[in-house]
Order: C-alpha cells, then sequence, then structure tokens
C-alpha cells in the first residue's frame, strides 16, 4: 500500500474479539454447561466499522490499541484482510487484547466482556498526519473510551479544521449518565448515529422523534437507528424515518455498526440523506443474514 494513498474514512475506537457461543440455556457457578456451537468473530463497534465500511469499496485508516497476544494478532488480520490499512494501530505489550463472550440460546444472548486494551486509546494517538490522509473521522464505542474522553472534542474540533467531515456512533453508556463529555463533542459531529435506546437516555426522553430533534441541535445531523423499525434521520429541523429492509435474522451482532457503514459508503460517495439512509437499512439488513458483526460482508 502506497504511503501516500488519500483514505475516505479514517476509523477510531475499539478493537476486540468477539467468542460467540450458542446453545446454552443458562449459566450457573460451580456447573459447567455444554454448547452446541462456537465460533471466535471480529468484535468492537469500530473495528466492525471498519471491516464492514472497507468490504463496501471504501479506502478505510485504523487507529486502536490491541494488547501483543493472541486476541490481538487475530484482529489485525482480520482487519488487513478486509483492506483495511493499520499503519497507524497501536500494540501494548503485557496487556490483553479486549474479549467478549456472548452466550446466545435462541433469540436471547448475554455478554461478558473484559475490556483489555478496549478503552486504552487517547486522543492524542491520532496524530495531525493521520487525519490529514483521510476525507472523513468516525469514531465508535464513545461511551468504552474512557482514556479518549478528556481530548475528544477538541480532537473533532481539529478534523473539521483540516477539511475532514465527521461522525460518532456512542453505543450504550454502561455506567448510564449519559455524559463522559460527549456534549462537548457533539458540535464539531456531522453525524451522530445513536440507536433508540440510546438516544432517550441522551436527552431523557420516551419520545424517540423529540429525542432526534433534539440532538440535531447538538449535532448537524442525528440519524436514530430503530431496528427493525428503520432510522429517524433529522437535521436543521426536517424529520424523515427510512423503513428498515425485511431480513431473515441469524444473529444481531454488528448490525448498527453495518448500518453507520452503509450510509457512510454511500455519503462518502456525495449521496443524498435519504439515499445514505436506505443504504445504511439495506447494510444492516445484510448484517443480520450471518453470524457475527462481519460474517455477512466476508
Amino acid at each position: 500500500m502506497k504511503t501516500d494513498r488519500r483514505l475516505d474514512c479514517l476509523v477510531a475506537g475499539d478493537a476486540n474479539a468477539d467468542l460467540l457461543i450458542d446453545g446454552i440455556a443458562q449459566l450457573e457457578f460451580e456447573k459447567e454447561k455444554l454448547a452446541t456451537h462456537m465460533k471466535l468473530v471480529l468484535g468492537g463497534s469500530s473495528s466492525i466499522f471498519a471491516f464492514n465500511l472497507a468490504r463496501l469499496g471504501a479506502r478505510v485508516g485504523f487507529v486502536s490499541v490491541v494488547g501483543d497476544d493472541f486476541f490481538g494478532q487475530f484482529v489485525e488480520e482480520r482487519l488487513r484482510w478486509a483492506g483495511v490499512d493499520l499503519r497507524a494501530l497501536r500494540h501494548r505489550r503485557h496487556t490483553s487484547t479486549g474479549l467478549t463472550i456472548w452466550c446466545k440460546k435462541g433469540g436471547q444472548r448475554a455478554g461478558i466482556t473484559y475490556n483489555g486494551t478496549i478503552a486504552m486509546l487517547r486522543a492524542r494517538d491520532i496524530t495531525d498526519h493521520d487525519l490529514r490522509r483521510a476525507r472523513h473521522f468516525h469514531v465508535g464505542s464513545y461511551f468504552l473510551l474512557d482514556k479518549f474522553h478528556p481530548g475528544a472534542a477538541a480532537l473533532f474540533r481539529k478534523a473539521q479544521t483540516f477539511g475532514l467531515t465527521t461522525s460518532l456512533d456512542c453505543n450504550y453508556d454502561p455506567a448510564e449518565t449519559w455524559d463522559s463529555g460527549i456534549r462537548r463533542v457533539l458540535p464539531f459531529t456531522d453525524i451522530f448515529f445513536p440507536n433508540e435506546n440510546e438516544a432517550l437516555g441522551l436527552i431523557n426522553t420516551r419520545n424517540v422523534e423529540h429525542a432526534a430533534r433534539e440532538l440535531a441541535k447538538l449535532a448537524r445531523i442525528a440519524v436514530v437507528k430503530l431496528g427493525g423499525r428503520g432510522a429517524l434521520v433529522c437535521t436543521e429541523g426536517r424529520l424523515f424515518r427510512v423503513p428498515a429492509v425485511k431480513a431473515r435474522v441469524v444473529d444481531t451482532t454488528g448490525a448498527g455498526d453495518s448500518f453507520d457503514a452503509g450510509f457512510l459508503a454511500c455519503f462518502l460517495k456525495g449521496g443524498s440523506l435519504e439515499a445514505a439512509a436506505r443504504a445504511g437499512a439495506v447494510a444492516g439488513a445484510r448484517a443480520v443474514s450471518a453470524v457475527g458483526g462481519t460474517g455477512a460482508f466476508e
């Protein structure tokens, strides 16, 4: 890959592996249960997004932190296979890469996450050189990136100063405070991608349309993902809904990240908001048709 290659999108955020365990009825301490299926897949909202955006044809670079271990090597190999530029990926010695174990039974699932390197990314890890190579800057899993929060607003402001458009996906806030400085970041965010629960939590309301309108007063464009009910898009007082695309649901892992990837793949080619939202819905439907967040894009 040439060193002067221009990127369509620079992605920063979490990178980890997901271990999917299927067929466990109930976990109990001091008891061993048998599973019917197991698969190790790429996890992490940001890394799933980067993988799928690259597979949709965009030139993608990725900044994150992984450990010098098997799971870190696995994450790197999967992203490299998708064509993601990893020259800005950071490696942390003597630290384990993050891992989530998902236990699934029928349509229900429960997860256990070991953070490891997930929360170690800092705003200063994204250099001016990294930003200047890209047209767009995206961050995923904001609420998990504890060390990233202090410099996030300044970094987003700098990205816009350099001429990049920006986007942010917060994911669920484990602390449920719905803060962590995110309101200082949103004024420098062109596209904000919360799902319905996240939007309601951020605005402290039960009305998703009200949440979308309020979030669009903070970010330039608010795109609220509604799962099987599609998405709401709001900007400058204009609100419209895009329906979901029918799909046979196998696994919902990464559906929201895939929506983001489909949306931006279209948006970065000059597509309208309506076209981008429809492309997001198509990508989200594609994602749920296979196991793992990237399975349908491999």
